[in-house]
């Protein structure tokens, strides 16, 4: 029996708890970066909902946005929605950032080679299944964001609570704009970490000159130039998908996400699928640099 202790100590974790603590890792790398960015997340959502009053925009750009918030709202209104988004990014970067790791386990493993060495068709493989998994955790979590981040932006001063949102919603109405999140959400992480996991080892190999593990600091320079490129390749998704799920509908309301798209280009043209694209990627950016290299410091203090 103490041999047998002996060889299961020497192989390591089992798969049960390497899940369990990579979705952990995950769910830490989230919260911490969420927490950093949400001012930016703020503003860019009241961007891209914005609709013409008597003929003007209500906001002139990020900065003035920014201002008109804090002048009205106070500092707190910057992070209206923080709590939910909180308890909705917990599962939903735990997922996503677990997910992609095992498929690039798995895949690297058929493949005989090394996650680090993926070829990026498989790294965008991977990528996508963590998309596609983690929508079960983000569309409650977005919806009640959006609809929390956009309650004050008329001048209501009707007090709205993320349970009040969702006991309004019921649960059908929490999973509204899937189709939307989905287009945003599988491209996004089919782009990222291919991306990211390819920036990173270039970065190694030039700052270090080393084909080694990537360091922490590339993780993070990979993950954030990543980031960026991603987001702003899906925000015409974004857009769509904040306009269906915010609690600001036009007359008739959407139905979907074709009529959404052909009534915002038949009204606002083709620049209003990149409105908020700058603060977007403002946002996208640091939180996954910021959530990567957390969630890579605590698999190199597991040893993994």
């Amino acid at each position: 029996m103490a041999m047998a202790a002996d060889t299961r100590a020497a192989e390591g974790p089992t798969p049960a708890v390497r899940l369990l603590a990579k979705l952990g890792n995950g769910a830490v790398a989230g919260v911490t970066g969420v927490s950093i960015i949400f001012p930016l997340d703020m503003v860019k959502t009241r961007l891209q909902n914005q609709k013409p009053v008597n003929g003007r925009l209500p906001y002139a750009g990020g900065v003035d946005c920014f201002r008109q918030i804090v002048r009205q709202e106070g500092a707190r209104g910057l992070y209206r929605g923080l709590v939910p988004n909180l308890a909705g990014v917990t599962p939903e970067k735990a997922i996503k950032l677990a997910a992609n790791d095992i498929m690039r386990g798995v895949l690297a493993e058929r493949l005989g080679t090394t996650p680090d060495r993926l070829p990026v068709a498989y790294g965008a493989l991977a990528g996508a299944t963590a998309g596609l998994c983690q929508f079960v955790a983000t569309n409650p979590m977005e919806i009640v964001k959006i609809r929390m981040q956009v309650a004050t932006a008329g001048g209501s001063a009707v007090p709205v609570t993320a349970l009040g949102i969702a006991r309004q919603l019921g649960f059908r109405g929490l999973y509204k704009g899937t189709a939307a999140t989905l287009l945003r959400d599988v491209p996004f992480s089919l782009l990222f970490f291919p991306l990211q996991a390819l920036l990173a080892q270039k970065a190694q190999w030039i700052i270090y000159d080393s084909r080694e593990k990537p360091s922490t600091i590339c993780v993070l320079a990979g993950s954030t130039v990543a980031g960026m490129v991603a987001a702003a390749s899906v925000t015409p998704a974004d857009v769509i998908k904040t306009r269906l799920q915010s609690s600001a509908q036009p007359t008739p309301a959407y139905r979907g996400v074709i009529d959404c798209a052909r009534r915002i280009m038949n009204t606002e043209g083709p620049r209003a699928f990149f409105k908020g694209t700058m603060p977007r990627c403002l946002t996208m950016a640091p939180l996954f640099g910021i959530a990567l290299m957390m969630y890579d410091m605590q698999q190199k203090v597991l040893g993994w």
